[in-house]
């Protein structure tokens, strides 16, 4: 009889039977699944460490700080050691990332089922789940693409990593090529560009900012619209830290309360980008495209990044009103360092993204007219060859032309007169008549200043303006339109140029970098200082001199001055047609430059540059003077007393003699110099009648004629001169030019005055605040005027009322002790003197 089973025994077959099948498929599957993993082809991670990363240079500002310009193109990216790193910085992104790194094998297993369901509701193969090794496989040798076959893949090498590299390593890796948006990769590359230092510097507030962006670099990043989001993660992250044991419960609540600050963002991704790519060539140049872009190099540059967003600040506020009111589209600024020739700030347009100027060319080193800043490297020349600040040259209408005749003919009557001759005007087209070199190169008067350029020698200025760091290519087509800006420079060239003089005669080639480091931190290349002294520190302290007189400046130039706050040298510059005008100024630790025009060469709006581009510079030069410690300009040498007159300030005549103003007669070796007069017997010419151009102290030439420029000169100081004397009758000129004989019979030995101090005399005892009384005896022929009184070498008082007669209490001028020393100085009628010394002592 077959045996019936019950309910329950067949049940209990039932589920026996469907579990053997169930573990039979997922054996199956897993067989399955097993030999389809080992036909993947899966990426060898035996060759991972010795993969090339490529590092883009990086050029910062000088402080090593500022990241100013990645060369990267599309990824920027910055190796450091995990050693270098504050511990916190990796425990950070361990806390939110991956708590077990260091004790599991590369994969979180229940992570992964956990993702897996979740993948296998949504039907998206999106849920991460990753470990930081799996992040790295994913980052260093998979692709992006989210399949099952990727993520598989990524499970494999993850524990095949593990097992051939350290978890430091691991750990170094992720950080070093993790992403945090965009085009920044790694925590040094984020550590600059967010807080604008490297990581080894990050505090913990900032560390765990980093540990909370990767996980959606876009979403969290600190430039984003999600900053919110970011601050709670921030503070996610430093409790999950507190909760494994990373922090302390103080260090935890200090880093809750730390404000952290996050630099703005260059949306353009280049900061100073004239001066960025200027580096970027010089770097080219020398090392070469590859390694530019690929080695890794780490560049100190000159650049004073707060100098330069001032710099764009001012050209930004003024470009519109230049626009409207010049017709000026464009701006350029560079300053420098003299003292070590660091540029500090360039700026070489308005606008270096702005297509419609051609922003991106770099104006301030391109060639341009320099107008009337030329003008000093003339002078300077002259100062050189022995001519002075007070030499008398003529703002008078003057032909320079050798192919014309003086009154501004051709020689050759078919010629083009405005093609044959050259009689510049002035600015304001008014002549000043004799002014000083002092005056002319202040007020920037052009007729004095070709005149200036003519004594000099072309060559010779070029000399001097290529010393200084000045070349001009082709002189001899500017002829003497040199002086007034004829020829190209460089703004660049130009203010560098203009640092010679603020340094006191010495040269510091311009120079943009401070030091290039290879990507394991050798240093390729330091920069050095290399000061030569270009012109004599005298000529440099003239020139200063002058730039800065107040008394002598452009009235329009008076504000800007006054606006820096210090003494500052300023010279403008306009070219004839109004393509360019130019501001150089200087103290003695900053020289700037500033320019406006268009890239085009269309005019401006006429006007002089004082009105144009000074307002900027002295904007600029205002701000940033204060910041410099203040320096004062070493004074020139003093005028000369003696010597032909028009070297000396004297156009009249060029020659004279002294006379002593008592007796009328010729002043001799015993004339006090209060009594010194000069007479110059009027008699007007040219400079080139009293002085050889070539050695104007040596003698006055035999044949002024024979120079070329010398009948020129002439006939136009002969056609200035009526209307002059009509203004003013007193100057009558004479022929005889003859020197008296009778010399000067007051002051001669026998009356210079003899006096003695009758009282106190030697040894005298007074007691402090006790009226010491002074007597003295004077022999002289002249009766005394007045006496000066000195107590132990200082000043007291000058004695007018009873000279030789008076009292005063030495401790009124100050704490008298011991013995102390009684000097005075006595003054005849005639202006003789003498001088008498005792001693006396004070009780103590």
């Amino acid at each position: 009889m077959k045996r019936t089973r019950n309910p329950k025994q067949r049940s209990y077959h039932h589920i026996k039977t469907g579990i053997v099948i169930a573990l039979s498929a997922i054996f199956i599957l897993i067989g399955l699944g097993a030999l389809w993993v080992a036909t993947l082809k899966i990426p060898d991670v035996d060759s991972f460490e010795s993969r090339k990363v490529i590092q883009s240079t990086k050029i910062y500002d000088r402080t090593g700080n500022i990241l100013l310009f990645d060369t990267g193109s599309n990824s920027k990216r910055t190796v450091v050691s995990l050693s270098s790193l504050p511990k916190y910085l990796p425990e950070a992104t361990i806390a939110i990332e991956d708590s077990n790194f260091y004790r599991n094998s590369g994969i979180e297993p229940t992570s992964i089922i956990r993702a897996i369901l979740a993948d296998v509701v949504s039907g998206q193969y999106d849920q991460g789940a990753s470990t930081i090794t799996q992040q790295v496989v994913k980052n260093s040798l998979l692709t992006q693409d989210k399949t099952i076959t990727r993520k598989i893949k990524e499970w494999v090498l993850a524990i095949k990593l593990t097992r051939v590299m350290s978890k430091d390593d691991i750990l170094e890796t992720y950080l070093n090529e993790t992403s945090y948006g965009g085009t920044i990769f790694g925590v040094e590359e984020a550590s600059q560009q967010f807080f604008g230092h490297p990581a080894k510097a990050d505090t913990l507030g900032e560390a765990a900012y980093l540990a909370a962006i990767p996980q959606a670099p876009t979403y969290y990043s600190p430039f984003g619209l999600h900053t919110a989001d970011l601050d709670a993660r921030q503070k996610l992250v430093l409790r999950r830290m507190k909760e494994l044991g990373m922090l302390t419960d103080t260090e935890y609540q200090a880093a809750l309360k730390e404000k952290v600050q996050f630099l703005t963002k260059d949306s353009k991704g280049i900061r100073a980008p004239h001066f960025s790519l200027y580096v970027k060539d010089y770097l080219v140049n020398k090392y070469g495209e590859d390694v530019v872009d690929s080695g890794g190099l780490k560049v100190i540059t000159t650049l004073d990044y707060a100098m330069q967003q001032k710099a764009e600040d001012v050209i930004k506020k003024f470009s519109a009103s230049l626009a409207t009111n010049f017709n000026a589209s464009n701006t350029a600024i560079v300053a420098l360092d003299p003292k070590s020739g660091d540029i500090l700030t360039m700026v070489g347009s308005r606008d270096y993204f702005d297509k419609n100027i051609d922003g991106n060319f770099n104006i301030a080193t391109a060639r341009r007219q320099p107008g009337s800043t030329f003008k000093p490297f003339v002078y300077a020349t002259d100062f050189m060859k022995g001519y002075t600040p007070e030499t008398i040259l003529f703002d008078i209408k003057t032909e320079f032309s050798t192919k014309c005749n003086p009154d501004g003919t051709p020689k050759n009557p078919s010629a083009d007169p405005k093609k044959e001759c050259y009689s510049p005007g002035e600015y304001d087209n008014i002549f000043e008549g004799p002014l000083s070199i002092r005056q002319a190169l202040a007020q920037s008067r052009n007729i004095p200043a070709v005149e200036a350029l003519y004594l000099a020698g072309i060559s010779n200025a070029v000399s001097t303006a290529r010393v200084m760091g000045v070349t001009i290519t082709d002189p001899q087509r500017c002829g003497l339109t040199l002086v007034l800006g004829g020829c190209e420079v460089s703004l660049l060239d130009l203010t560098s140029a203009y640092g010679v003089f603020a340094n006191d005669g010495i040269r510091n080639p311009y120079r943009s970098i401070l030091e290039v480091d290879d990507v394991n931190g050798n240093v390729l290349e330091k920069a050095t200082e290399s000061p030569k002294q270009a012109i004599p520190a005298e000529v440099a302290r003239q020139i200063s001199s002058i730039l800065s007189d107040t008394n002598v400046r452009m009235n329009s130039l008076q504000p800007i001055g006054e606006s820096v706050g210090r003494p500052v040298a300023i010279k403008t510059g306009t070219t004839n047609d109004y393509r360019d005008v130019w501001t150089l100024g200087y103290t003695p630790n900053l020289v700037v430059g500033a320019w406006a025009g268009n890239n085009n060469n269309r005019p401006l709006t006429p006007n002089v540059a004082g009105l144009i581009i000074s307002p900027l510079w002295g904007s600029f030069m205002s701000q940033v003077a204060k910041n410099f410690p203040p320096e004062d300009f070493i004074p020139p040498p003093p005028p000369l007393s003696d010597g032909k007159p028009i070297l000396r300030g004297v156009w009249e005549g060029g020659v004279s003699y002294w006379k002593d103003s008592v007796s009328g007669k010729v002043a001799t070796q015993y004339t006090p110099q209060d009594t010194r007069q000069e007479v110059v017997f009027a008699n007007v010419h040219s400079i080139l009648y009293w002085v050889d151009k070539d050695n104007p102290r040596g003698p006055v030439p035999s044949n002024p004629g024979a120079d070329p420029q010398f009948a020129s000169w002439e006939y136009a100081v002969a056609r200035w001169l009526p209307s002059w004397k009509a203004t003013h009758p007193g100057l009558v000129e004479t022929t005889d030019m003859t020197i008296p004989t009778a010399t000067d019979d007051v002051h001669i030995p026998g009356n210079i005055p003899m006096v003695t101090i009758s009282s106190p005399t030697p040894g005298t005892v007074i007691n402090p605040g006790q009226l010491l009384s002074v007597q003295l005896q004077n022999s002289g022929r002249y009766p005394a005027v007045k006496t000066e009184v000195y107590l132990n070498g200082k000043y007291v008082n000058t004695v007018r009322d009873n000279p030789t007669s008076f009292s005063f209490v030495p401790a009124d001028v100050g704490t008298v002790s011991g013995e102390n020393t009684l000097s005075i100085t006595l003054y005849d009628s005639v202006s003789q003197q003498a001088q008498a010394t005792t001693t006396f002592r004070v009780n103590q």
